[in-house]
């Protein structure tokens, strides 16, 4: 029966110390994952939260045609081979490894070599 208490006491307490250790972080935790995200994104070349209206509105001012996707199109979708035009990122939005083309009226950053979309711009 001490084996048992001994295992219970054990799994309470594993089960009890994420929640501690949960109200032990302060409430600015959100906004800190929101600074590592924006920063993450920026390490990857992607098009950081601040800079996506400005990006959004000159594509627009670009005025590409839209390609049309019959599906939804999300971070990982492999674009086909032919009828999509890649558009180089300018370089003050300081994406330069990736091209951007439109699908489903949606900027999306496209990695060029495999065509799979890294990045949509909502």
């Amino acid at each position: 029966m001490k084996h048992y208490s001994a295992i219970f006491a054990v799994l309470a307490a594993g089960l009890t110390s994420p929640a501690l250790a949960q109200s032990e972080h302060p409430s600015s935790e959100p906004l800190a994952s929101s600074a590592r995200a924006s920063a993450t994104a920026e390490d990857k070349g992607l098009i950081t939260t601040d800079m996506r209206p400005r990006f959004r509105s000159y594509v627009v001012q670009q005025a590409p045609a839209s390609f049309v996707y019959s599906s939804p199109v999300t971070v990982g979708t492999v674009l086909p081979e032919s009828g999509v035009t890649y558009y180089d990122v300018p370089a003050d939005f300081g994406v330069t490894q990736y091209r951007y083309t439109v699908v489903n009226n949606n900027p999306v950053l496209v990695e060029p070599r495999t065509r799979r979309v890294v990045q949509v711009i909502q």
